[in-house]
């Protein structure tokens, strides 16, 4: 059956509030938009609570990355599609973000223009790619698959996260209670499991998983 857009639930998370604003005026122009939240905790609690069509959201959020509330939602089978906004242009990051079952991939820059026709294609049951990198978004999805993600622990994924946002390891120790040397002993195993050299490499690895704040 043809899905009626203007009545399509959707709800948006964004941390950047003056952005979600603009956002939220947008979509609420086209859909019922039911909700704007500004951390990925608030979009799992919000989308349990209100079920919504589409979840419009940015890919880097406090707490939980957008990436990482899909898959939450996902393992709870509440459905809903996915449209992901950032400001991050890697191919390799839009390619797992479909990958995962995202259906929609779109540039912050360009959302006046796009976010509604994603929306509207993820409703369809169709993918949307931001023309700015779609090229580069399925030459990333036809090569061969990347090589499997490292299962981290959540301390480590807390000490990469803080690492990608500059944090020094004296801060980072103060903020999750532990000792500097422990954070050095986190960091370089996360180094060695990931195949990291530098901390580039780690920061680079934070913004694929949706951990670097953007």
């Amino acid at each position: 059956m043809a899905t009626d857009h203007a009545r399509a639930r959707v709800l948006l998370a964004d941390d950047h509030k003056m952005v979600a604003e603009g956002l939220a005026r947008l979509l609420g122009e086209a859909f019922d938009l039911v909700g704007t939240v500004h951390d990925g905790q608030q979009l799992v609690d919000t989308a349990r609570r209100l079920r919504p069509d589409v979840i419009v959201t940015d890919v880097t959020m406090p707490l939980m990355s957008g990436l990482e509330a899909m898959r939450t939602l996902q393992q709870e089978r509440l459905g809903g599609r996915f449209v992901f906004l950032t400001v991050h242009q890697e191919a390799q990051l839009a390619a797992e973000v479909i990958r995962a079952g995202g259906s929609a991939f779109l540039l912050k820059q360009a959302a006046g223009d796009e976010l509604i026709a994603a929306v509207r294609t993820a409703l369809d049951g169709g993918t949307y790619l931001s023309p700015l990198i779609a090229k580069d978004v399925l030459w990333a999805l036809s090569g061969a698959d990347p090589a499997p993600r490292q299962a981290l622990t959540p301390r480590q994924r807390d000490v990469l996260r803080l690492l990608a946002d500059g944090r020094r390891m004296k801060e980072i120790a103060a903020e999750l209670g532990v000792s500097v040397r422990t954070v050095e002993n986190h960091k370089y195993e996360l180094m060695r499991v990931l195949g990291a050299e530098t901390n580039a490499d780690l920061v680079k690895f934070a913004i694929r998983q949706g951990l670097a704040r953007g």
